[in-house]
């Protein structure tokens, strides 16, 4: 067993990333078949392509267009935009990971998608968006750059940094516009808040609490080159009026915010904030919020989606609370967790949930599509998945059979693909802590996506293991040190890993398996038949499937 673990997880690899993705958008309302040869496959690999090559532009801007006009649905207009302090290469190294990413991580089918890291933004489509102001969707041609940032002392000793910036192919009163109603946004969505941040399309606004700009790689606003004087002006004045006006609003909601937080602050915002040591929350910057704002639902809609929450539509329940089956008004299907009110971890595992998933986007992850907030209500929306949960079929012996070993051979690579994502090829390390059939969910074509984050911590890159006295998740599928010890780290994700595979190959929970006359667990008992070189794959009571004993046996030498 140890050996089928070890050659899955080798042969798994996933490239890595170098900028910082925030956040993405992708249109369902228009898709193509990815890998199918099409017209519109190619012109679209050709659009990355040659954004890509442009990628070294002095502006850190390019927009072009590919396809014949005469054929609108399969022309794909596209543009990048790199942060205006960045150096060449740095804008390169964004462009080029942004031109991979969309496609192979995030936006594989749609014809129209959007993505934003913390260098640059990419977008593409099969509709001209060239030189139009859009403010939607909003996460919460002079070849100048429409940008700039300002440094404005907080406190003696605390300095508050703002940046501001739009395309270049606007025009001056729509990059104005742009401008102001991101700022009126950003004020109402993170006021009081130390850091935070508004995407869109045409503009961005960001201010922190630390320097994330190349502070002494902006210049001073002045005189441009000549011809260029009177385009330049004009763009400082927006510039300055725009930053100076968000310094101002910035700074007194935060003072006025700040104290009114304190004195709202309720029991459980208590003892999230207690548990210090064991919350996801805690290693981000209060700027993530960013995450929640952004994808929020519209409380009716999810309920009208779900019929009220009618029982008919309940597919799932856990210790959170309940999961629904809803269909949103364009026809879409969406699963809906809501969790108990009388839970004392709702919120943090909903916070977790929100924060960290909208940044972990791969396809053996079950994609978050949003949350929904309405007073006590927390709500997370999934997409749906038809098929359910694995532990529906390997633990059914009707619906077990209906599967051949090369789809549970698929499944059993898929989470050796999402836990490989999550442990090293993620952006962040994360130990998910509660992996379990019932928490991989599958898809139309049954491929597995790891699901409920609720438990899962980050690492920081030198740690490989923490201790903690707060122990989460569900026995049976946890390490010994974990269980017994409170030390947890990657290797606690493959455990339970080793142990799904055993549930999968066996048909047998590891919870429910006892043998008297053996007095041993599942694994116990299949570390026994190990130890011992015995090919006992068809015992009854160890419940192996005859059509699965010959390609998963192996023989120590």
């Amino acid at each position: 067993m140890h050996l089928v673990l070890l050659s899955i997880l080798a042969s798994l690899s996933l490239p890595s990333e170098a900028a910082e993705y925030r956040f993405h958008f992708c249109s369902n309302q228009t898709t193509f078949s990815p890998n199918s040869n099409s017209t519109y496959q190619s012109n679209l690999n050709n659009l990355l392509s040659s954004l890509n090559a442009n990628s070294t532009s002095k502006t850190g801007f390019y927009n072009t267009t590919v396809g014949q006009t005469q054929t609108p649905e399969n022309t794909v207009y596209g543009l990048f935009l790199c942060r205006g302090d960045l150096a060449i290469s740095e804008c390169q190294d964004c462009v080029s990971t942004s031109t991979k990413e969309i496609v192979q991580l995030y936006c594989p089918e749609e014809k129209e998608a959007v993505i934003w890291y913390d260098e640059c933004m990419l977008r593409y489509s099969n509709r001209s968006f060239f030189s139009i102001m859009e403010d939607e969707p909003t996460n919460a041609s002079s070849g100048a750059k429409r940008f700039g940032t300002k440094e404005t002392k907080f406190t003696d000793s605390q300095t508050l940094y703002n940046l501001v910036q739009c395309l270049p192919d606007l025009s001056s009163f729509d990059c104005n516009r742009c401008l102001r109603e991101a700022i009126a946004n950003l004020s109402t969505a993170f006021g009081g808040k130390r850091g935070g941040r508004v995407l869109n399309p045409s503009c961005n606004v960001r201010y922190e609490v630390f320097a994330f700009y190349h502070v002494q790689a902006v210049p001073a606003p002045g005189p441009g080159p000549k011809g260029k004087a009177k385009i330049s002006t004009v763009i400082a004045i927006v510039i300055g009026v725009t930053i100076a006006a968000s310094v101002v609003l910035v700074t007194l909601l935060y003072c006025f915010r700040r104290r009114k937080a304190r004195r709202k602050k309720s029991d459980a915002i208590n003892e999230l904030n207690s548990e210090k040591s064991d919350s996801i929350l805690n290693y981000h910057a209060t700027s993530e919020i960013t995450t929640v704002e952004s994808l929020q639902f519209d409380f009716g809609t999810i309920e009208a989606a779900t019929n009220k929450f009618s029982d008919d539509n309940k597919i799932g329940e856990g210790g959170f609370g309940k999961v629904y089956k809803g269909v949103l008004p364009e026809g879409k299907e969406i699963a809906v967790k809501r969790f108990s009110m009388k839970s004392l971890q709702g919120l943090e595992e909903f916070k977790n949930e929100v924060v960290l998933i909208a940044k972990l986007q791969h396809k053996n992850l079950v994609r978050l599509l949003g949350c929904g907030i309405e007073g006590e209500e927390k709500l997370l929306v999934y997409e749906f998945m038809p098929n359910k949960s694995l532990d529906n079929f390997i633990f059914d012996s009707k619906r077990r059979s209906q599967l051949d070993w090369k789809t549970y051979y698929n499944i059993i690579c898929g989470i050796a693909r999402g836990l490989l994502y999550l442990h090293e090829d993620s952006r962040l390390k994360i130990i998910h802590r509660d992996l379990k059939p019932s928490n991989v969910l599958l898809d139309h074509d049954m491929v597995a996506k790891i699901s409920d984050f609720g438990m899962a911590r980050i690492f920081s890159e030198d740690q490989n293991i923490v201790n903690t006295k707060r122990v989460v998740g569900t026995y049976g599928y946890m390490a010994p040190e974990y269980a017994m010890e409170g030390a947890f780290s990657v290797k606690s994700d493959v455990f339970s890993f080793g142990v799904i595979l055993l549930e999968i190959i066996s048909g047998k929970r590891s919870s429910g398996f006892y043998l008297t006359e053996h007095s041993q667990t599942l694994l116990a008992y299949a570390w026994r038949l190990w130890c011992e070189d015995k090919d006992d794959l068809d015992s009854p009571e160890f419940g192996f499937n005859q059509k699965y004993s010959s390609v998963v046996t192996h023989k120590k030498k």
